[in-house]
C-alpha cells in the first residue's frame, strides 16, 4: 500500500504485482526513494485523468531512471480508480510518471503491439481517497510554458508513505 499526502488530502494505492509486476516494482521503488515527494499533479483534465509524478513546485522536470517495458497488455482495463503509466508516443518510455483515471478511459487499453495500439499500463488502484482525487478537478487549470490543463494552484504530493 501506498499513500500520497497530498495538499487536497491522503490518496491511499493498492499496487497490482500479479498483473503488472514490472511497473508495480517500478512505481514502489520511486515511492520508497521519495522520489515523489515535493512533486505535482501537473496535468488534471475533468471527466479524464489526473497526471503526476513527473515535475516538482514550479513544473521544474525531475530526472527519472530506465524506461520500463510496456505490460499494458495485461487484460487490466483504465477503469475510474485505476492508475497508469504515462508516457511518450513510444509504448516502452514510461518512468515516473502516472494519472489516475477520473473515469472509464478504455480506449486507453492495450489493443495490439502496434504504437497506436500498445496503450497505458495499468498497475494499481485507487482503494481509499478517490474523493480527494476528483477535489483536483475542482482546481481551475491553465497553460504554463509547454503544457497545458496544468493546476493554477499546485497541488503536491508532500509525503509518500510505502506500508
Amino acid at each position: 500500500m501506498i499513500t500520497f499526502k497530498t495538499t487536497l488530502g491522503d490518496v491511499k494505492i493498492k499496487l497490482n504485482f500479479d498483473s503488472a509486476p514490472v511497473t508495480a516494482k517500478n512505481f514502489q521503488q520511486y515511492a520508497e526513494d521519495g522520489f515523489y515527494n515535493g512533486t505535482i499533479f501537473h496535468r488534471v483534465i475533468k471527466g479524464f485523468m489526473a497526471q503526476g509524478g513527473g515535475f516538482s513546485s514550479g513544473l521544474e522536470e525531475k530526472d527519472t531512471k530506465e524506461t520500463i517495458e510496456n505490460e499494458a497488455n495485461n487484460g487490466v482495463s483504465n477503469t475510474r480508480g485505476t492508475l497508469a503509466m504515462a508516457r511518450t508516443q513510444d509504448p516502452h518510455s514510461a518512468s515516473a510518471q502516472f494519472f489516475i483515471n477520473l473515469v472509464d478511459n478504455t480506449f486507453l487499453d492495450f489493443k495490439n503491439e502496434s504504437v497506436q495500439g500498445w496503450g497505458y499500463c495499468v498497475f494499481g488502484e485507487v482503494v481509499e481517497g478517490m474523493d480527494i482525487v476528483d477535489k483536483m478537478t475542482l482546481v481551475d487549470t491553465g497553460r504554463m510554458g509547454f503544457h497545458d490543463d496544468v493546476p493554477k494552484e499546485e497541488i503536491i504530493i508532500n509525503e509518500t508513505i510505502v506500508e
